[in-house]
């Protein structure tokens, strides 16, 4: 079992409550869906396998491993994204194991899975190289390790960039989600405890928005940390006027001209020594 120290539960119960606020699942199934096959395929996970996807929300990568007959163990820290997960999971007639738990410190046995992955999840926990150490103990030697996550330069990145001024500083020892994008930055929280790193920087075409405005007005709605900032400049309109136009100025420099934007993020996977 871990014997990592949690950070400070109201740390916790604040990141619970941010991804619990307005919509995620939709995100999940209406924006990035094809980024959990895109992961569970470059893990090669096959039936049979023992799959633990890391902060895994409301299962984007989660249930596609089990409809290939993986069986897998869902965690995530928030209960209401894995009760979206759960229910559209029976209405596929498929099993999952829910649970939820803190990226930092899984309540799972040491060596316990033959893949472990985390579908744009684990960047968000506050302390990388803990939630990196937990990720390394419950997979077997041998074991396969995935992850996807948004790239700094990539238009999520940089949405958190244009947001980053107008949100309440982070809590004290909290690193920003967007570091686990930087291949260089991975490869050293993991060290040298695994093997067989292969990086590469992918794009999600997305073309579900057809202006700029719609986009940002969508992540207003049902992004937990897009609701999170906006929430704590609501008694200032200036600000939200000028959070409303830079983000809409973003959602437009990554337009390619024919309404589709490209969102980078870096496919990463390895091999447990």
């Amino acid at each position: 079992m871990s014997t990592h120290t949690t950070a400070a539960p109201d740390i916790k119960a604040k990141h619970r409550a941010m991804w619990a606020l307005g919509d995620y699942p939709s995100v999940a199934a209406d924006v990035i869906a094809a980024l959990g096959p895109s992961l569970v395929e470059a893990c090669g996970i096959k039936a049979g396998d023992r799959v633990l996807d890391v902060a895994a929300g409301s299962g984007n990568a989660s249930i596609p491993a089990a409809r290939l007959g993986a069986a897998v163990v869902a965690s995530d820290l928030t209960p209401e994204l894995l009760e979206s997960g759960r229910r559209q999971a029976e209405s596929l007639g498929l099993t999952l194991d829910w649970r939820e738990a803190d990226a930092e410190a899984l309540p799972i046995t040491d060596e316990d899975f033959d893949a472990v992955i985390s579908c744009v999840g684990v960047m968000f926990a506050p302390h990388h190289q803990p939630s990196a150490d937990e990720l390394v103990r419950v997979l077997r030697p041998g074991g396969t390790l995935g992850l996807i996550n948004w790239t700094p330069e990539g238009f999520i990145g940089q949405m958190f960039a244009t947001m980053k001024p107008y949100a309440p500083p982070p809590p004290a020892g909290a690193q920003p989600p967007p570091l686990w994008g930087s291949e260089e930055y991975v490869r050293a929280l993991l060290g040298d405890r695994v093997t067989g790193v292969v990086a590469r920087r992918e794009r999600l075409t997305v073309d579900c928005f057809d202006t700029a405005e719609q986009f940002r007005d969508f992540f207003k709605a049902c992004y937990g940390p897009t609701i999170a900032v906006y929430r704590a400049i609501a008694d200032h309109p200036e600000r939200v006027e000028a959070l409303d136009r830079e983000l809409a100025e973003l959602g437009r420099r990554f337009d390619r001209g024919d309404g589709t934007m490209e969102w980078e993020y870096l496919l990463l996977t390895a091999v447990k020594n």
